[in-house]
């Protein structure tokens, strides 16, 4: 892992920002205007300048945290419905009666009902510190990642893809798994009147899994994650990659709005079907208690031996609007930010 981020990096630095390449066409056409270039940038027009590696990482974290803030009561309720069922751990160590859910409706009701509506929002802090770190690099860091691959060919492959995937959603991990820790911990976490919180606040959060746990404690489930990530990665960013390069190539739409909706819509369906058994098994790993499961196979066996086969889709329809909304927002506000600070280091570049 560190030959390969090293070896990125490496590339990244030599690139250059633009990273498609410039036809002596182009170069020989006349000047656009400048205000024409800006209002096609930062509106729902295609790009006319492409965006620098730089720009794609600060763009894709920001545009993953707006979307977060939109979509954190379905990922909570979702969180909620994949723990229910299990018989033992901090859901039920003396934490009052089990509260059951039914239907992704039905539990934010209930949240609201027996908890408040903060309750909705518990673990966004950690959330929001995962999104800024984790989707910088598993997104951000894509494209940079297949062109290394792809050692810069125009032509990019299905393994190229699947690759540049796998190493980003890796990678992205492997930095920001206490984040997700302590976010699944708090929207795990009943705040109903009687029950005993495990964690006053995130930070009290972070002090108390590494006091109790050991470090080891804040990269609980790694293994499960990056086989999820790698899953969620291959399948949300080359689906939305190849949604997009087959309307750009066999359709009427551009690299506009339409475009950034139909890609991320298709993006997320995909995701949620391929990814849902691994991030049931992922979620309930992160949240058992010290002992309760041996190893993240055994905590698997025992979904399917307690609760049957259906227990790996447990809060899909929750998963499903969740990363639907989410890629769609998270998608077209990246689309669009990319655009704005292309825009920004445009101007700045002619008044200069």
């Amino acid at each position: 892992m560190k030959c390969i981020l090293g070896s990125i990096c490496r590339f990244w630095l030599s690139s250059p920002p633009c990273s498609h390449r410039i036809s002596a066409k182009r170069l020989s056409s006349p000047p656009i205007d400048k205000h024409h270039l800006v209002w096609k940038m930062v509106g729902f027009g295609p790009a006319d300048v492409p965006p620098s590696a730089a720009v794609k990482f600060v763009g894709a974290g920001t545009a993953a945290c707006i979307a977060d803030l939109l979509t954190f009561p379905l990922d909570t309720a979702k969180v909620r419905l994949q723990i229910q069922g299990e018989v033992s751990g901090f859901a039920a160590a003396g934490s009052g009666p089990t509260v059951k859910y039914r239907g992704v409706f039905g539990t934010i009701t209930t949240m609201v009902r027996t908890e408040g509506l903060r309750s909705l929002y518990s673990g966004l802090t950690a959330g929001l510190q995962r999104q800024m770190s984790f989707a910088s690099v598993r997104i951000g860091l894509y494209d940079s990642v297949k062109q290394f691959y792809t050692k810069g060919s125009d032509h990019v492959g299905m393994g190229s893809r699947l690759l540049a995937g796998c190493t980003t959603g890796a990678m992205a991990v492997a930095l920001a798994q206490p984040t997700d820790v302590v976010k699944v911990r708090f929207q795990a976490q009943a705040r109903s009147q009687g029950n005993a919180r495990r964690y006053c606040s995130t930070i009290d959060a972070y002090k108390t899994i590494a006091k109790e746990e050991g470090i080891r404690g804040l990269w609980k489930g790694t293994a499960p994650n990056i086989a999820r990530n790698a899953i969620v990665n291959c399948t949300e960013l080359v689906t939305y990659d190849l949604i997009k390069d087959t309307l750009l190539k066999s359709t009427r739409l551009t690299d506009n709005l339409p475009c950034h909706l139909i890609s991320a819509f298709g993006a997320g369906l995909c995701t949620t079907v391929i990814a849902s058994p691994v991030d049931v098994v992922k979620t309930r790993y992160i949240n058992s208690a010290l002992g309760q499961y041996s190893s993240v196979l055994n905590c698997a066996v025992a979904m399917v031996t307690k609760e049957g086969p259906l227990a790996f889709y447990k809060g899909f329809m929750p998963s499903f609007l969740r990363l639907g909304s989410w890629n769609v927002v998270m998608f077209v506000t990246y689309e669009q930010l990319k655009r704005a600070m292309m825009a920004a280091n445009h101007n700045r570049a002619t008044t200069l």
